[in-house]
């Protein structure tokens, strides 16, 4: 029997984590703790404790990552888009594409998968979202034909909300899970270079939402805008509602004015004459913020489907 060390907390915690497949920051630490109590256990000699120090867990993380670092894998986080919390994943770093999938899935599952992460990054609007039944007709699309009913495609398709692989909204729609972007970041990236974008607040990579200002390009997630939103000078501002057009506008302007600010304040002293006329072109882009969603509003227009790539052909064996 092999003895028993402080290093098999680690052994003990990843196989927790792969186990889980996805976890959040809180129920990883408990893991942490929990796979300390089992070594505990199987050795009380050891004596091993939970360390309380302000950066035990990056630390701990830093030590699981250099152990996996021979095997190309890593212990990554990433905030989930909805609820802004840290998530937690063991992820591939060599992006074979979607090979992570292919112990769980057959060819033409994961050629279905494909397809639908397609239209889900093809999105209009940057919806980056796709109903059940636009998501149903890409069997179809699967190359060579297969024989995938359309009660399978929708068992196919329950397996990857509850794998984690996508998420379902109360509406019946689709979108990519935190698990796929962590998981299936080289791919995503590689594959959909414009629409997986680096937000500018927090730096993670991630599919977002585009702030057109010339002249230059402001993005950022929906965790990272309520935060911009809720600062002190967003405050002073009429803010339309979440989602509107309205909003996004003035979170656009939110951006332009804050990057503005960074840039003066880096800028050397310049004569009284010069900052009054630059003062006076902010004040009149900081009035011209308080607006109305009806102001802002764009005639609804028909959605139209993104249009296909062209993509190499997926055999089934």
């Amino acid at each position: 029997m092999a003895s028993v060390s402080s290093d098999d907390v680690q052994r003990v915690f990843i196989q927790a984590i792969l186990s889980r497949a996805i976890v959040s920051r809180n129920l990883a630490q408990i893991l942490w703790e929990k796979s300390i109590d089992a070594v505990n256990a199987a050795k009380p000699e050891l004596e091993l404790r939970l360390p309380t120090g302000r950066d035990a867990w990056d630390e701990f993380v830093t030590k699981i990552n250099r152990s996996l670092d021979s095997l190309d894998l890593e212990f990554r986080h990433l905030h989930d888009e909805n609820s802004g919390t840290q998530m937690y994943a063991l992820v591939n770093r060599k992006g074979d594409e979607i090979a992570q999938m292919a112990t769980e899935y057959t060819a033409a599952e994961i050629a279905f998968f494909k397809a639908i992460v397609e239209l889900i990054m093809l999105a209009p609007r940057h919806s980056f979202s796709v109903s059940s039944t636009a998501a149903l007709r890409e069997v179809s699309a699967i190359r060579p034909k297969t024989n995938m009913s359309k009660s399978q495609a929708e068992a196919v398709l329950g397996s990857f909300v509850a794998q984690k692989w996508l998420t379902k909204s109360k509406r019946g729609r689709y979108s990519l899970s935190t698990r796929s972007l962590l998981e299936l970041s080289p791919y995503l990236k590689t594959t959909y270079p414009e629409e997986l974008i680096e937000c500018t607040i927090c730096l993670e990579v991630r599919y977002a939402f585009k702030y057109h200002v010339p002249p230059f390009w402001k993005t950022a997630r929906r965790g990272c805008t309520d935060t911009v939103l809720q600062t002190s000078d967003a405050a002073k501002i009429h803010v339309p509602p979440a989602g509107s057009i309205g909003q996004r506008i003035t979170l656009t302007k939110l951006l332009f004015l804050s990057a503005k600010s960074q840039s003066q304040s880096q800028s050397q002293p310049q004569p009284k004459a010069r900052r009054a006329q630059r003062t006076k072109k902010t004040n009149v882009v900081q009035d011209d913020i308080d607006i109305d969603e009806e102001e802002d509003a764009e005639p609804v227009k028909k959605e139209k489907a993104p249009a296909r790539r062209t993509t190499p052909r997926i055999t089934t064996n």
